[in-house]
């Protein structure tokens, strides 16, 4: 579960970071600009951090998932996910203030692409 996780932020900032080449929005393209740089940030320093908690190096699933038909329905996708597998993560503090982290993007960045056309 770990491992479907940590992927599923992995192919998060890819998705996003093909979103962000397809758009025709410019407030769009900035805003999924930042999240995929950000997420794949918090997705690394989450990897490691599992990692060093565990004493494991994480197995990950051979999926792959396309991305949505928006970059605002990949992060919903996206932030509905991370609601409900947060809870698979290893116990601890420091771990689920990264995905803290990764859900306040999330949501700002929803607000951005709802909100700032």
């Amino acid at each position: 579960m770990i491992g479907e996780f940590c992927l599923t932020l992995l192919h998060a900032v890819t998705n996003t970071h093909i979103l962000h080449l397809q758009s025709r929005s410019f407030s769009e393209h900035m805003a999924l600009g930042d999240f995929y740089e950000a997420l794949d940030d918090l997705a690394d320093s989450l990897i490691e951090a599992v990692q060093g908690k565990t004493g494991e190096i994480i197995q990950y699933p051979a999926d792959y998932y396309a991305p949505a038909a928006s970059g605002l329905d990949e992060l919903e996708d996206l932030k509905e996910y991370v609601a409900q597998n947060r809870g698979q993560l290893p116990e601890g503090t420091e771990i689920q203030n990264i995905v803290d982290e990764i859900a306040q993007l999330i949501d700002s960045t929803c607000y951005k692409l709802k909100f700032l056309k």
